[in-house]
């Protein structure tokens, strides 16, 4: 099951994911709004499924409505150690979801939001759950890898022939980096932390992919090639 996490963010036209990122919404996907992410849900085509937060946001008034419409509610406290995104997160892992898409993670006035949200994806509550946060010009994932690992780990990029993927390690860096698909090859090579060497890489195939062998990569991928 897939499920769909709208934060507050902005995310941009139906039509605009649509093109960037086609089949990013799959059939009976559950829909957990984040506060005022619940907002986003009538321009996307959406219907919320389930609603999570403290009410700042979105306001009683519209808390009410969304009770009005039959939406589950859980309204919290605002003195609270956890985002609403990384409530509505851990509330959509708790229903059974196996893949995770996040919505209005990224944009808006709140830079330490969207930091705050990138950093979500390594929630102990996502551990084998593949999560992305996206949004027209980006779908960033995380490829984790404990350092007492035993096998490596594969993950696929599918996507447009083009479009940009940048490889961006985090805490002190990765090992054992392998490519297909990608115009800048890497052969079992170590990402460290600082320098930018992972950055604007290319889709040459719709079926790229990455292997890593330790640590925690961050994955940065655009739907055309933009300016490096």
């Amino acid at each position: 099951m897939q499920a769909i996490v709208l934060a507050d963010g902005d995310v941009g036209a139906r039509s605009d994911l649509d093109s960037a990122w086609p089949g990013w919404l799959e059939a009976d996907a559950l829909v957990v709004a984040a506060d005022g992410g619940a907002r986003h849900a009538s321009g996307l085509g959406l219907r919320i499924d389930r609603w999570v937060g403290d009410g700042d946001s979105l306001g009683a008034d519209g808390v009410a409505a969304l009770r009005a419409a039959g939406v589950l509610v859980e309204l919290v406290e605002a003195a609270k150690d956890e985002s609403d995104t990384e409530l509505a997160i851990r509330t959509a892992v708790g229903l059974g979801a196996e893949r995770v898409v996040i919505l209005g993670g990224l944009g808006g006035p709140r830079v330490d939001h969207a930091l705050a949200n990138i950093g979500l994806l390594a929630l102990p509550a996502l551990r084998g759950v593949p999560a992305c946060l996206l949004d027209p010009a980006a779908r960033i994932s995380l490829v984790s890898v404990p350092g007492d690992a035993v096998e490596s780990v594969r993950r696929a990029l599918p996507g447009p022939v083009g479009g940009l993927v940048s490889l961006l390690p985090q805490g002190s860096g990765v090992t054992g980096v392998t490519t297909a698909g990608l115009l800048y090859p890497l052969v079992d090579e170590p990402l460290p932390a600082g320098p930018a060497r992972g950055l604007s890489n290319v889709r040459m195939s719709e079926t790229a992919s990455i292997v890593v062998r330790s640590g925690d990569l961050l994955v940065v991928e655009g739907p055309a090639t933009l300016s490096t």
